[in-house]
């Protein structure tokens, strides 16, 4: 593991200190036969819930922890090292809550969040589709206001959503007018809702302890009151989120990435052929460095999008980047794990290969880096 972080506050860290030991004694342990057997973690979240892990960068006030950006996502990034499905779900959980907390009502603030945030729940972010990936202006989903105003009709289908059938709500965007931009609005929706159902789970190469399915809304009647901002301010609540979404999975990306690294690190100081430890040889210890020097580059990329973040500073830019470099590191250096550790690196004995399939959907999703490329050279050639 990465040598202890400058902290900004002791009681910073302290929570990395925790952070670790969970991971060490909870999950590390865990996470392979979970893996295999694609169980969902739900009580390894109650328990991240128990120990005010999933709402760190959030008010104390509605029950978060109150730490900058940029120590939660430390804290992502541990937990990642530890097991990739959990510190995606992470992500994925602070994702939902974000709509609520930058844009609700005072009311909704008070009513929603605290449980949002108090750690029993776990939320889903129903943004995709299976025509509406990357272009979230061709969403089809759409609410329809009842006669009375009192609350929508839901009616659509959402694609490629985590923690589907496990979420306690449903943080969803569907179309309220025609404009491809200003029709969309956002809704937090429970789990239970009547006409609220869900596909089978994906199977999906890596990350099987992510549960991911379908979810479709079948005349789903959502209370008004859980619609969050104006109507038609969905497009632009979807956006922000994503950009604070996208610094999670940079950072869940290199805890991915410094884990193989330990392997591989590990595997080359105690593998002996010719008579030494592979290690000893140029080629191979060359290949670690530039392993190291591509998690520690990924680390700084995002920590500094944080930091800009924390200081109310734009960084939409720095966001796309740290999910561009921190996502290829981690391909990368979990594929070059498999090559340090040779015949063995393709085994299932061994956790790179498992790394190496882990990583390959970091590249994909919260926007696939080709995405990410055109976010920044637009905002680049803006001038």
């Amino acid at each position: 593991m990465p040598a202890d972080r400058l902290m900004p506050t002791e009681e910073a860290q302290d929570l990395i200190e925790l952070t670790r030991e969970i991971c060490a004694e909870q999950l590390a342990p865990k996470a392979p036969a979970a893996e295999a057997a694609a169980e969902f973690p739900r009580d390894t979240f109650r328990l991240l819930g128990d120990a005010g892990l999933l709402s760190l960068a959030y008010p104390e006030e509605v029950g978060g922890g109150g730490q900058p950006y940029e120590v939660y996502l430390q804290v992502v990034e541990e937990i990642a090292a530890a097991w990739m499905s959990v510190a995606v779900g992470v992500s994925v959980h602070s994702l939902t809550c974000y709509p609520v907390a930058q844009f609700g009502t005072d009311a909704q603030k008070a009513g929603l969040l605290p449980d949002m945030l108090g750690g029993s729940m776990l939320g889903a972010y129903c943004l995709s589709e299976p025509q509406a990936g990357s272009d979230v202006s061709a969403i089809s989903t759409r609410a329809t206001p009842l006669g009375d105003g009192s609350a929508y009709r839901l009616k659509g289908t959402k694609a490629w959503i985590s923690h589907a059938g496990h979420a306690d709500f449903y943080t969803t965007f569907a179309r309220t007018g025609d404009h491809p931009s200003k029709g969309l609005s956002c809704f937090v929706v429970p789990a239970g809702t009547e006409g609220l159902s869900f596909g089978e789970p994906e199977r999906k190469m890596g990350l099987a302890c992510d549960t991911v399915r379908q979810v479709y809304f079948e005349d789903a009647v959502v209370d008004a009151g859980r619609l969050v901002g104006e109507p038609g301010m969905g497009m632009s609540i979807a956006l922000s989120a994503l950009d604070s979404g996208r610094l999670g999975i940079a950072a869940a990306a290199t805890g991915l990435a410094q884990a193989a690294l330990d392997v591989a690190a590990g595997y080359a100081t105690e593998r002996k052929q010719f008579g030494r430890a592979i290690s000893e040889f140029q080629g191979l210890s060359f290949l670690l460095a530039d392993m190291e020097a591509a998690v520690t580059s990924a680390r700084a990329t995002y920590l500094h999008a944080a930091r800009l973040r924390d200081a109310g500073r734009p960084f939409s830019k720095q966001a796309a980047i740290a999910k561009l470099v921190c996502t290829d590191a981690a391909m990368k250096v979990t594929t070059d794990a498999v090559q340090v550790l040779g015949g063995y690196g393709y085994t299932q004995d061994f956790p790179v290969e498992r790394y190496m399939r882990e990583a390959k959907v970091t590249q994909i999703f919260e926007g696939t880096n080709q995405i990410q490329r055109l976010v920044i050279a637009r905002q680049l050639l803006r001038g």
